[in-house]
């Protein structure tokens, strides 16, 4: 990558995609930003752009680029792939852009408790990365299996189904009130059914919801 498309990448602004930070204080929370990307659709981490587009680059590239590879082989499980690029900006000043693929295996997991190996998966939505909610993690792990995943349509999916055709979305509350079932029977059917192709799962900080798909209504 050279000067003038890193300006350009920059110019678009922080998104799904993208995200700035202006130096590797705090990896371990940097990581948050590296499997949300690796979970969702891959993206670029820029470090030495500030949140408003300003580009000051980093004094020691080196420095941060050890710091920031060795936090990623830490904290993210399973391990995440990537590509490192450095671009000189100014005189003694450079941007690290990585690159973070999508994982081939789902979901990719924050590490915060090394003896018991339990950590946070995120996901990316607009230009946040946020915790993965328990449905969100069960779609991640099973949307590239190679199996067909089927339901059969009973009266909770009628119900579903009806639901939707009157209200633009549904959570796994509701879904358990009218459908009369417990949360764990909601959560499970609201994830077959987006493995179907049938709904779409769309994260939220305050709680993820479901829609239909339109090419299926």
């Amino acid at each position: 990558m050279e000067l003038r498309e890193l300006k350009k990448l920059v110019a678009q602004g922080e998104g799904i995609t993208l995200e700035f930070k202006r130096k590797a204080a705090h990896p371990d929370k940097i990581m948050r930003e590296v499997a949300a990307f690796a979970n969702t659709a891959g993206g670029f981490l820029l470090i030495g752009v500030d949140d408003d587009g300003s580009i000051p680059g980093l004094k020691y590239p080196d420095e941060d680029a050890y710091v920031l590879k060795n936090a990623i082989a830490k904290y993210c499980n399973p391990p995440v792939e990537y590509e490192l690029k450095q671009v000189v900006v100014a005189p003694n000043r450079t941007v690290l852009v990585f690159h973070i693929k999508p994982n081939k295996q789902k979901p990719v997991f924050v590490i915060y408790n090394f003896r018991n190996r339990r950590g946070r998966a995120y996901v990316r939505v607009a230009d946040r990365s946020v915790q993965a909610s328990r449905e969100m993690r069960q779609i991640l792990k099973m949307a590239d299996s190679p199996q067909q995943v089927g339901f059969t349509y009973g009266e909770r999916e009628r119900l579903l189904m009806q639901y939707l055709g009157q209200h633009e979305k549904i959570n796994v509350a509701t879904l358990a009130q009218i459908g009369a079932m417990s949360a764990d029977e909601a959560s499970a059917l609201l994830v077959r059914l987006t493995l179907a192709q049938v709904l779409e799962i769309v994260p939220n900080e305050s709680g993820d919801y479901f829609i239909r798909k339109p090419e299926n209504w």
